[in-house]
């Protein structure tokens, strides 16, 4: 690949020209908004001038909804060889390109697992895509050139290619993102009203399960309406967990030691079944989920601190696999959860406690 056309400046598409630049491909960038175009073009993300001649690669990044047109309209003017999207939905834009009699030889539909709660070009990056799942759907008469340019896009962005049915894909993304995102919202949303004394509480807990509700909701629109069948499917799954969970609380509130026991049962049913359903999401790099320890010491919320920690932890020749911040409430202190194999985790804490650090136990 010496070419590419990326259409849509948005988060992936950028972050995508960014990384394509960097590894020595001639990037064109076209927006339906030229300023966006002209923003990443001066991040490095390639040069928003109109190609001559045709592309070896075009990258199709806007919204499901706009997916079909675009690369009808690109294709129409034989823009480039071989035509890709990025969007997170697959069965229903294929139906569509399908249904206007587009050339699927030349296509291959594709989905980077990466993302961030921010959009546009200013939050682009060359390594979003680094160590992340994305999924190729090719149809029944994609081109192998075609597959070969989006296996070496994938290279490039230095993603892990998956290859996906487009209808299992949609299914799967129900579960694992799309879904996600609208509880994180409905959550969220809870805190809307909310008394100020409650929302002061907040801790990481909170945090983490409401971080993606801070997305773009335009664009969560585009991505649902795209999608509505399977995460209503799961959300249908989602609810039945849900009333039989009200009702165990109801029952814990009763007279009746029969109807208390049951209550019981019912939360730890759900509980033990959230630990089975953890502990299958993929660990460190993609492997299976691994047992660690957590080290946490207390830092001042000043320069340099966490510096000191990590120079610390790794003059005691501990490699620390994950990290979390904790920040105090109303004052200028936090604690600092070290993640690391248990085996490390006593010579790390001597370590610590030596160079004079607070850890809590």
């Amino acid at each position: 690949m010496r070419t590419a056309l990326v259409i849509g400046t948005g988060l992936i598409g950028t972050s995508a020209a960014i990384a394509l630049t960097g590894r020595g491909v001639r990037v064109y960038l076209s927006d339906e908004d030229p300023g966006r175009a002209r923003t990443a073009a001066a991040l490095g993300a390639g040069t928003d001038e109109t190609p001559q001649s045709p592309v070896d690669l075009a990258v199709v990044a806007v919204p499901p909804a706009h997916v079909a047109r675009t690369l009808a309209d690109a294709q129409a003017k034989g823009l480039a060889r071989g035509y890709l999207d990025v969007a997170s939905v697959k069965g229903g834009p294929r139906r569509e390109l399908e249904a206007a009699g587009f050339d699927l030889t030349s296509y291959i539909g594709t989905h980077p697992m990466a993302g961030s709660e921010r959009s546009g070009p200013l939050a682009a990056t060359a390594d979003l895509f680094e160590g992340r799942p994305w999924v190729l759907s090719p149809t029944s008469v994609t081109d192998t050139e075609v597959l070969n340019l989006a296996l070496e896009l994938v290279a490039l962005c230095r993603a892990v290619p998956v290859v996906m049915d487009a209808d299992a894909h949609d299914r799967a993304v129900a579960l694992v993102s799309h879904t996600p995102q609208l509880v994180s919202s409905m959550v969220a949303a809870r805190l809307e009203g909310a008394d100020e004394a409650a929302v002061r509480l907040c801790g990481q807990g909170i945090r983490d399960v409401t971080r993606i509700a801070a997305s773009d909701p335009a664009l969560w629109v585009d991505i649902l309406s795209a999608n509505p069948g399977p995460v209503a499917d799961v959300l249908a799954e989602l609810a039945g967990d849900l009333q039989e969970t009200v009702e165990a609380l109801r029952s814990l509130q009763a007279a009746d030691e029969d109807k208390r026991r049951s209550g019981v049962a019912g939360i730890e049913d759900v509980l033990r079944r959230g630990n089975a359903g953890r502990v299958r999401v993929p660990g460190k790099h993609g492997a299976a989920p691994a047992v660690y320890e957590v080290v946490t010491v207390l830092i001042s919320d000043s320069p340099g601190e966490l510096a000191r920690v990590f120079a610390d932890a790794g003059s005691a020749g501990i490699n620390i696999e994950d990290v979390r911040i904790e920040h105090a409430t109303g004052q200028q202190a936090g604690r600092v959860e070290l993640v690391v194999v248990p085996q490390a985790a006593p010579t790390l804490t001597a370590a610590l406690h030596e160079r004079g650090w607070a850890l809590r136990q």
